[in-house]
């Protein structure tokens, strides 16, 4: 809330991810004044754009999640901005893990969600636990690599991606690819954009400062085995997809 108080903007990309399931009983006050924040932030008096891109976890609340807040749902979102084409798609279309161990996914995932409840309030275990799974599936690479191909072949300058919960920049053969990490971690991030570029930050107790560039060699893997588990067009020139 404090970060969308404090800057002014025409465009807000939600990258997905802002819900885990329909258990809307683990919503606290704060939960739903952001949700309503959010949804006045799409008045059109406003003039500003939101826009929600489907993550793994809120796949196939679109519907539902486009009337509770009043913003369209798209599965990869483009648009032009100082010259350059934009795209954002939210990542877990790249990790070949998720994308084809569903099953056991699910199950991890409410593993995590009973540790996060036993956790004590700083979730310091449930944080490294995070963070030792990134690492382990080396899914900030794999994530980055499939992102940089899938913005090559829609003729795309730059591709914001999540997922990972790691902010990360990179760039490869003139395209640039900006992970936004996470905004409920204790480094909590953010990315901007505007006519000097795209700048990562990190948000701390009502100030926030720009965090340093991180440049990483990602792994490499045939573009094929990165567009299957996709299962999004690869046609040139991309389009914004909606849910």
């Amino acid at each position: 809330m404090a970060v969308l108080e404090s800057h002014r903007f025409r465009r807000l990309v939600l990258l997905g991810d802002i819900f885990a399931d329909l258990n809307f009983r683990r919503l606290t006050g704060d939960h739903w004044k952001l949700l309503s924040h959010i949804r006045k932030l799409s008045n059109p008096r406003r003039r500003v754009e939101v826009v929600w891109v489907e993550g793994n976890h809120d796949h196939g609340l679109a519907q539902l999640m486009s009337h509770l807040v009043g913003v369209p749902v798209y599965e990869r979102y483009v648009w032009e901005y100082a010259g350059k084409r934009h795209l954002a798609i939210h990542g877990h279309q790249f990790d070949r893990f998720v994308s084809r161990n569903l099953l056991l996914s699910r199950l991890g995932e409410q593993i995590f969600y009973g540790i996060q409840k036993l956790d004590a309030d700083s979730k310091i275990f449930s944080r490294f636990l995070d963070r030792m799974n990134t690492r382990w599936l080396r899914l900030s690479d794999k994530v980055a690599e499939g992102a940089l191909e899938y913005a090559r072949a829609g003729n795309c300058d730059r591709v914001f991606c999540g997922h990972t919960h790691a902010a990360l920049t990179l760039t490869r053969d003139g395209i640039e690819y900006h992970n936004s990490g996470s905004w409920v971690d204790a480094r909590a991030t953010f990315l901007t954009i505007d006519p000097e570029g795209v700048r990562t930050h990190t948000y701390a107790g009502g100030t926030h400062h720009c965090y340093p560039r991180e440049e990483r060699e990602p792994d490499t893997a045939p573009v094929a085995d990165l567009f299957e588990p996709a299962a999004i067009s690869t046609a040139s020139a991309y389009q914004s997809l909606r849910c």
